[in-house]
C-alpha cells in the first residue's frame, strides 16, 4: 500500500480523519457483517476505508477528486473489493447502486458544505438505506438530534427525525483530523424508519410548513402559519396559535401539514 501523499484540498472542504480510537468507536457501532452493501462517502487517504475492507467483501465509495480517485485506482491489493464511483455524492443513484441488493449502509465523513443536502438527497430514497453514519460538523449534529423547546431544534430536526430515528454517538476534537478543522465535529447515526407516529400525507408540503414556521423564530404559529391556516385549524389538532414553531413536537408538524390540502403549494421559504 502506497501513501497518499496530496495535501487535504480546501475546495473540496477535506479534512482526513486519521484518529484509530474514533475509527474503532465507529466501527463497533456499526456491527458490520460480512454481506452488508455499504457505501463511503470520500474515502480520502482510506482511514475508515481500508478497515472497512477489511470486514467486507465489497466496498462501493463514492469520490470526486481526481487525484484521489487515481490514488485508489492504483491500489492493487484491494481492486477486487473496492468498486469506486467517480462523481459528486450529490448526483449518487441510490436506486439504480442498490438494484435488488439487500438495502445500502452509508457512512462517511462529510464536508461541511455538502452535509446538509446530502443527508436530504439520500433521505428521498429511505426504502432504499437501511441506516446511515456520518462524521459531521458538531454544529449540524446538534441541529439534527434536538429536542423542541431548544435553540439548535429547527427545520433540519424536524425533518431528518420525520424519516429517522437519530443517535447521537460522539464529540470528536479538532486533532482527530488532518488538517485540523477549525470546529468541532460529531458522528450521527440515522436508522430510516419503517412506521410513523402519524404519517405525512405529503412530505413536500410537510417540508414546507415547517421551513413557514421557522422562517421567523421569534413569531407565534398564528403569525408565520398565517398564508396556510387559520387559527380554528390549528387549534383543531390541539395547537396553540401562540405557540412558537421551536415547542412543536415532529408529530404536530405532520398534524398541521395533513390539513393542508393535497393541491395547495406554498412559496418556499429556504
Amino acid at each position: 500500500m502506497s501513501k497518499y501523499d496530496q495535501r487535504a484540498k480546501k475546495r473540496f472542504g477535506q479534512h482526513f480523519l486519521h484518529d484509530r480510537g474514533v475509527i474503532d468507536r465507529m466501527l463497533n457501532a456499526l456491527a458490520l457483517k460480512d454481506g452488508d452493501r455499504v457505501i463511503e462517502i470520500g474515502p480520502g487517504p482510506g482511514a475508515l476505508t481500508f478497515p472497512l475492507l477489511e470486514r467486507l467483501s465489497r466496498l462501493d465509495v463514492v469520490e470526486i477528486d481526481r487525484d484521489v480517485i487515481a490514488w485508489w485506482q492504483a491500489q492493487e491489493q484491494v481492486k477486487d473489493k473496492l468498486h469506486i464511483h467517480a462523481l459528486d455524492a450529490l448526483k449518487l443513484d441510490i436506486p439504480a447502486l442498490r438494484k435488488d441488493g439487500e438495502q445500502l449502509r452509508v457512512v462517511g465523513n462529510l464536508p461541511y458544505n455538502i452535509s446538509t443536502p446530502l443527508i436530504f438527497n439520500l433521505l428521498n430514497h429511505p426504502s432504499h438505506i437501511r441506516d446511515m453514519m456520518f462524521m459531521l460538523q458538531k454544529e449540524v449534529v446538534d441541529r439534527i438530534t434536538a429536542t423542541p423547546g431548544g435553540k439548535d431544534y429547527g427545520r433540519l430536526s424536524a425533518m431528518v427525525q420525520y424519516y429517522c430515528e437519530t443517535d447521537y454517538l460522539m464529540k470528536v476534537g479538532p486533532g482527530a483530523f488532518s488538517p485540523p478543522p477549525k470546529v468541532d465535529s460529531a458522528v450521527v447515526y440515522l436508522k430510516p424508519r419503517t412506521s410513523f407516529p402519524v404519517e405525512a400525507n405529503d412530505v413536500e408540503l410537510l417540508s414546507k410548513l415547517v421551513a413557514k414556521a421557522f422562517s421567523q423564530r421569534r413569531k407565534t404559529l398564528r403569525n408565520t402559519l398565517k398564508d396556510l391556516l387559520t387559527v380554528e385549524q390549528i387549534e383543531s389538532v390541539g395547537i396553540n396559535p401562540t405557540q412558537r414553531a421551536e415547542t412543536l413536537s415532529v408529530t404536530n408538524f405532520v398534524q398541521l401539514s395533513n390539513l393542508l390540502p393535497p393541491q395547495e403549494t406554498t412559496e418556499d421559504t429556504e
